[in-house]
């Protein structure tokens, strides 16, 4: 009896077990489709370190990519019709072109909740001219004052004549003025203290389509998705969340994307670091064209690079087909100004290596016999590897006809100290530049204006009074038309003072999971449209779309 009843026992928990077993299975698998539908949709983007998110101080390519998509402007760059509303739904000009009246969106939210109006586009604009950095210097010499009409309604009114300003709108960004003047401390600016620059260190006031989750300024910028945006979500794709990883090292990159960690590079990795990630399952390289020239830039004010012969002569030292076949392939050469920025001048005829009119124009340099005498340095920014082997290649040309460079490898962030005095400006350096808003005035008066000078984007200290007042006259211009035909004849100027090798127009190549993710860019450039080449704009995360159900393994998920 024993027996039978354990027997019996033992086929009943054998049931049970069996039982069990299915129903954890069932959870498992219920579990693992609720994880699927529910996984955080995510692009991880190598970009440099260095992440500033104030709007009225920052000035570069991975802070303006963190704000562009932090802030709204009132305007939005469009590479078809040069600017679309945003913030602002219409406007008028008045018939002198000096007073611009908008009518904002109603609605809009900060990501706080507090509601955008006038009252904080005009504090915004007041901070922008007070403090006077970054985009500041679009408007700290051009705005005469900024003036509420009613919730929606504001003026904003020139003290000049400024053609462009309402292109030069994208670079003005809205923040929240309750929660700046909840957030100042002590500073120089008397009532509004520090005007909340220490608050926006590793927070943001906007209203943007993303907010700062996280950020560490030499490691990380963590970007969520703002669920309330006033623009809406039509994009059910978008990312949930967007991390900004500060950097370019190669192993690193490849380490990241090898293991399904990374979904987009940033666009300074060399040719040999790109065909490594082409190999990688679900990852192409893109090639696009942004506006950015890339140049060797010359301190005209310091020996030997001060004569205009010795800086021609190394302009005919350049392997410019090396540049454009090898080293930076499908980049075009770019004189003054890239092709592919609006009144470009396409007369002015580049230069050509050529060794025996180098030699020719080192004969008539007064340093010429002399050259030991004066140092001169070619200083890259080690963050761009290609940028070494065009100062090296440049090297053993130059060499060839008795200049010798000494190749020097930095930092942006070096640059941007030592650029500021004429004294500390290196001879010579290999720098890119991008374009502010849509036109050829704004790299021509961030490049050669002498209120540039001190920044890095000149290193030529060029202090040119002709050269200014062409610029300052071009941009006073309100007819479009008349004031591109300016900006031509500043280029064929500055081509007759050649303080700059004008490289090419860099090419941005960069990998990416087309497997995870559509990059509307590249998707435009499939379809045969211009890329935006207002620096930044290309990575507003809102329009990309993120797909990680087809994602190819290796892929990890993001967790935030």
């Amino acid at each position: 009896m024993k027996k039978i009843r354990f027997i019996k026992i033992s086929f009943l928990v054998r049931n049970e077990l069996v039982l069990l077993v299915l129903v954890l299975s069932l959870l498992l698998m219920l579990s693992g489709a609720g994880y699927a539908q529910q996984e955080i949709m995510a692009i991880r983007h190598n970009v440099a370190t260095g992440f500033n998110i104030d709007p009225c101080v920052a000035l570069g390519w991975t802070s303006s990519i963190g704000i562009l998509n932090l802030y709204d402007s009132l305007v939005f760059p469009d590479p078809e019709q040069d600017v679309r509303p945003s913030l602002a739904k219409s406007w008028e000009i008045s018939e002198d072109g000096r007073t611009f009246t908008f009518e904002l969106v109603p609605g809009v939210k900060f990501h706080n909740g507090d509601e955008l109006t006038s009252e904080d586009v005009v504090f915004s604009m007041e901070r922008y001219l007070t403090i006077g950095e970054g985009y500041g210097y679009l408007y700290t010499e051009n705005v005469k004052e900024a003036k509420v009409l009613d919730k929606y309604k504001f003026q904003i009114t020139l003290k000049r004549d400024f053609g462009p300003f309402l292109a030069s709108l994208v670079r003005f960004y809205i923040l929240n003025k309750n929660q700046i003047m909840a957030n100042i401390k002590e500073g120089p600016y008397g009532e509004f203290g520090d005007y909340g620059k220490n608050w926006l260190v590793t927070n943001d006031a906007g209203s943007g389509p993303y907010l700062v989750k996280e950020i560490r300024t030499e490691e990380h910028l963590l970007l969520e998705k703002f669920n309330d945006y006033w623009a809406g979500w039509e994009n059910e794709n978008a990312p949930d969340y967007v991390k900004m990883i500060g950097t370019t090292e190669p192993i690193t990159i490849r380490t990241l994307m090898s293991r399904g960690e990374l979904e987009l590079t940033d666009p300074w990795q060399s040719k040999e670091a790109l065909a490594s990630l082409d190999q990688l399952p679900g990852v192409e390289i893109a090639t696009l064209l942004i506006g950015c020239p890339l140049e060797i830039m010359f301190n005209t004010k310091k020996p030997p690079s001060d004569d205009i012969h010795f800086r021609k002569a190394l302009g005919y030292c350049v392997d410019y087909d090396q540049v454009v076949n090898k080293i930076l392939p499908g980049s075009p050469r770019s004189v003054v100004v890239p092709p592919d920025t609006p009144a470009f001048n396409p007369n002015l005829e580049p230069y050509e290596f050529d060794l025996a009119k180098a030699e020719e124009e080192l004969k008539k340099s007064p340093y010429y016999g002399k050259l030991d005498q004066y140092p001169f340095e070619l200083h890259y920014d080690a963050y761009c590897p290609d940028r070494e082997k065009i100062a090296l290649m440049l090297q053993a040309n130059a060499a060839k006809i008795g200049i010798n460079i000494e190749v020097v490898k930095s930092s942006f962030v070096i640059f941007a100290n030592v650029m500021a005095q004429i004294e500390t400006t290196p001879t010579s350096l290999i720098m890119g530049v991008c374009p502010h808003y849509a036109e050829a005035g704004s790299l021509l008066s961030s490049r050669y204006h002498s209120s540039a000078c001190g920044t890095w984007e000149q290193g030529e200290w060029l202090q040119d009074p002709e050269i200014d007042a062409m610029i300052e006259d071009a941009l006073a211009t309100l007819d479009k038309e008349e004031r591109f035909q300016k900006y031509y004849d500043i280029q064929e100027k500055l081509y007759e003072l050649f303080p700059t090798i004008w490289l090419v127009s860099e090419a941005a190549m960069q990998a990416y999971r087309s497997d995870y993710i559509v990059d509307p860019a590249v998707e435009a450039k499939k379809q045969g449209k211009p890329s935006n080449i207002v620096m930044g704009y290309n990575y507003y995360y809102r329009d990309f779309k993120v797909t990680p159900e087809k994602a190819q393994p290796p892929y990890t998920p993001f967790k935030p």
